[in-house]
């Protein structure tokens, strides 16, 4: 499903805090939001899944808008981790998981049929966390609590995937492990025609660089850069933007562009 950003602006209080942001995302891609804290990251992807209103422009799927469709429509077609999340429900972590089978049912009555349950029992065994179908959530480490989430997502069976800082709380390996199912995520035999498209705010600019088809740089909540990893991700930017120093080397496996960093440091008055 194709995703598309249209001169989006957002105002609060007065404060303008993102600027004309225009967005393209194809079907199937992977598509990184990389910028400093405090950029305009978080703010665009709300506007994407509807937590926040945009001052200007517009969000379509598929050239539909999304600011028409009802909620269990967009459910139907957009699943989203944001970067918070109430945690604090007593529920096991299979029913957790659940709730993302709820659009698809008829009436939303809750009640999962069999197809539900393997869907389910599925996004469980993806993420890892089937040892955990029968705990209770609040018992669950940050990490435990972020791959259920995830999991959550993958039963909702989206035609887009919002994530938010979907690696919080994660050791390295899981990191590793997320990205990549996100990545092949929507491939033939997963039920989704033509691949997830995914849309995802990541910190870790070397996860970004192997793992996304494009990354957008935003600052000061305007993108100032689009394209393949290998060619936004340049020293000259990274200066500018992030204020460091970096040096480019290649993956030895996959070919990706890597950097190692240094700070600049202040210059004496």
């Amino acid at each position: 499903m194709r995703v598309d950003i249209e001169d989006v602006s957002v105002d609060v209080a007065g404060v303008r805090l993102l600027s004309d942001i225009t967005l393209r995302a194809g079907s199937g891609r992977f598509i990184g939001l990389v910028g400093p804290n405090g950029s305009g990251k978080s703010t665009l992807l709300r506007c994407v899944y509807r937590a926040l209103r945009p001052s200007a422009g517009t969000v379509r799927l598929d050239g539909a808008e999304l600011a028409a469709m009802t909620a269990r429509e967009q459910a139907r077609r957009l699943a989203v981790l944001p970067q918070e999340t109430a945690t604090d429900f007593d529920f096991t972590a299979a029913e957790v998981v659940a709730m993302g089978r709820l659009p698809h049912q008829r009436g939303g009555s809750g009640r999962p049929g069999a197809a539900d349950r393997e869907i389910c029992a599925a996004a469980l065994s993806r993420t890892g966390t089937g040892h955990l179908a029968d705990r209770g959530f609040t018992s669950l480490s940050g990490g435990e609590k972020q791959r259920v989430l995830i999991a959550r997502a993958l039963a909702q069976r989206p035609r887009v995937l919002v994530l938010d800082e979907p690696t919080n709380h994660l050791d390295i390996a899981q990191q590793l492990e997320v990205l990549a199912l996100v990545r092949g995520w929507g491939r033939p035999g997963d039920g989704a025609e033509g691949g997830v498209t995914v849309l995802a705010a990541l910190h870790d600019l070397n996860l970004a660089a192997v793992h996304c088809d494009e990354l957008y740089v935003v600052a000061g909540g305007r993108i100032v850069a689009s394209g393949a990893p290998h060619d936004v991700l340049t020293e000259e930017l990274l200066a500018e933007v992030f204020h460091v120093r970096a040096h480019r080397v290649t993956h030895p496996e996959s070919g990706a562009v890597q950097l190692l960093f240094d700070r600049i440091a202040p210059t004496t008055p």
